[in-house]
């Protein structure tokens, strides 16, 4: 990790606190910058069934907006963060980046339009991508808030409510878990490799279940229902991340989660998420869904 925070440091950066929907907000804060890490979106999966409108604006006028703040400025280099829900409910693992796209929830179509349109402001207007499709990221400081989301926040304030880990279907379903520090590294060796026009797939290669996942982090569990519209695995194929790239992840399911287990402290105040609130939450997913 030192190495990596090393690199950045010897790199120049500029962060700005602006809302990507607002275009003369941010139209200002392009000037003389090289290559923009683009990132910013709604996300969570569950939450975009019920605001799919929110969702639509946000990832992909707010996609158009960056784009048009750079071609203003004259920026020719984004790295986009795409995410690797494009690609559905899928059998063909390890999946590659030339599988068949099929979105199914508002999310996932919202991110995969917006990295269409970054494909066509490239062709159009001469701007270079690279779009690195992220499978399931976790870390220190994974996201938690009012929304139903990512499972690790809502399993780390169940353990130390001492709540059973809501577990769904078997929990047998596997996910490619990659930690937020394999994923930085990717970005950065995105800039610094910087492979013109790509679209690369950024995961561990190596899916685990989600009863591995609480088994490491140790505490009881409690089943509720599978949801519909949901793969029964992801998996990654990472072979054009080595070869372009010369990425590969370093952190382990096992590692990534015990540190995670020494920093829990920071999903204290976060919300509990109960099988009574989870099933509130998730109505309109199993009514659509289904």
């Amino acid at each position: 990790m030192q190495n990596l925070k090393n690199s950045f440091k010897s790199n120049k950066f500029k962060f700005y606190k602006a809302d990507i929907n607002n275009f003369r907000e941010i139209v200002k804060k392009f000037k003389s910058i090289d290559l923009v890490y683009h990132l910013a979106a709604l996300s969570d999966v569950v939450p975009s069934i019920d605001k799919p409108i929110d969702y639509m604006h946000s990832n992909i006028i707010g996609t158009v907006n960056v784009l048009e703040a750079m071609r203003k400025a004259n920026v020719k280099k984004i790295i986009y963060a795409a995410s690797s829900s494009c690609y559905g409910i899928t059998k063909n693992v390890p999946t590659k980046e030339t599988h068949q796209i099929n979105t199914i929830y508002p999310y996932s179509l919202s991110k995969n339009i917006g990295e269409q349109i970054i494909i066509h402001w490239s062709k159009t207007y001469n701007i270079s991508f690279v779009s690195l499709r992220l499978f399931n990221v976790y870390g220190t400081r994974s996201r938690t808030n009012s929304a139903y989301g990512a499972a690790l926040g809502v399993f780390i304030k169940q353990k130390l409510s001492n709540y059973p880990f809501t577990i769904i279907g078997s929990g047998k379903q596997k996910r490619d878990f990659i930690h937020v520090n394999d994923v930085v590294r990717a970005f950065f060796l995105a800039s610094k490799k910087f492979v013109k026009n790509q679209i690369i797939n950024i995961g561990s290669g190596k899916p685990r279940s989600v009863l591995e996942m609480v088994k490491i982090l140790e505490g009881k569990k409690t089943f509720i229902p599978k949801r519909p519209g949901e793969p029964d695995i992801t998996h990654a194929n990472i072979e054009k991340a080595k070869k372009f790239l010369k990425w590969q992840p370093k952190i382990s399911l096992e590692i990534g989660l015990n540190e995670i287990l020494k920093n829990s402290s920071y999903w204290k105040k976060s919300p509990l998420w109960t099988k009574l609130k989870i099933r509130k939450a998730t109505k309109n997913w199993f009514r659509y869904l289904n």
